[in-house]
């Protein structure tokens, strides 16, 4: 087994902390910024479109991330703290919310800038899972969503926690997204440009949402209150994504072999 007790805070520059979740993050921004700009440059896009484009998406994404969080998983807590809400540094994003506030988001920037939605959100599936890779390893290192107990040899001690080996599921979670990410990078590839239109939000939304619902069995609840519930909350959330996914994925399929 693993023994995991490192200080979720990287730096210390006089009163300014630097939080390891915060430096992740901010490397996975930056690794999807350079993904958009690859894919952009590969279709003549202008590339200058990428900065108010990524603006429209971080704060989407943070903001559904953080309210989701808020009121789907700890309500009684954040009720007592309300500043605690805005320290959005210190972990506690739910995907789920995270995922709606980047569609939304992507519509409003698309409404502004009269760019097709359905190829831009597309094209945003790589990003979007380069970054989700890194966010989940932001959380190891927070010591958080931590797993169940387990006696398999790759169990994580999380001393911050308590001193059992559990499933070190946020970084199960973050190699599967890395794997969606290779898959939708293999399509881009292969497919043709009509076809990855079609095809990849589906798939992305699909495949990520299926990988959150199986993981829940090995995750400890992070919804107390919902403890009564024969699934968790986490898989409550997912389902409505997988259905979602599912469809488009489908009907993508069935344009794609429509348009070759």
């Amino acid at each position: 087994m693993i023994t995991w007790n490192i200080d979720p805070i990287a730096l210390h520059i006089g009163a300014i902390q630097m939080h390891w979740y915060g430096i992740l993050f901010a490397s996975g921004l930056l690794s999807a910024y350079f993904i958009g700009e690859w894919i952009f440059k590969k279709e003549d896009v202008d590339t200058k479109l990428l900065d108010p484009l990524f603006f429209y998406i971080v704060i989407g994404i943070v903001v559904g991330a953080r309210l989701f969080h808020v009121i789907f998983y700890d309500p009684i807590y954040f009720s007592h703290h309300l500043v605690e809400i805005l320290e959005v540094w210190k972990g506690g994003l739910a995907s789920h919310g995270g995922a709606i506030g980047a569609i939304l988001a992507v519509w409003l920037f698309c409404k502004k800038y009269n760019i097709d939605f359905w190829w831009l959100i597309a094209r945003a599936m790589p990003s979007t899972f380069a970054l989700a890779t890194f966010i989940r390893i932001g959380n190891f290192f927070n010591s958080e969503i931590v797993g169940l107990k387990t006696n398999l040899p790759w169990g994580v001690v999380f001393e911050r926690v308590d001193k059992f080996p559990r499933h070190p599921v946020v970084l199960y979670e973050s190699f599967a997204y890395f794997l969606i990410f290779i898959a939708l990078l293999i399509m881009y590839k292969k497919l043709t440009k009509e076809q990855f239109t079609n095809i990849a939000t589906g798939f992305g939304i699909f495949s990520a949402f299926t990988v959150r619902f199986f993981l829940e069995y090995v995750k400890t609840p992070q919804a107390e209150f919902a403890n009564i519930l024969p699934l968790s909350m986490g898989q409550l959330l997912s389902l409505p994504f997988i259905a979602l996914g599912l469809f488009l994925l489908i009907r993508g399929i069935k344009n794609a072999r429509l348009s070759s």
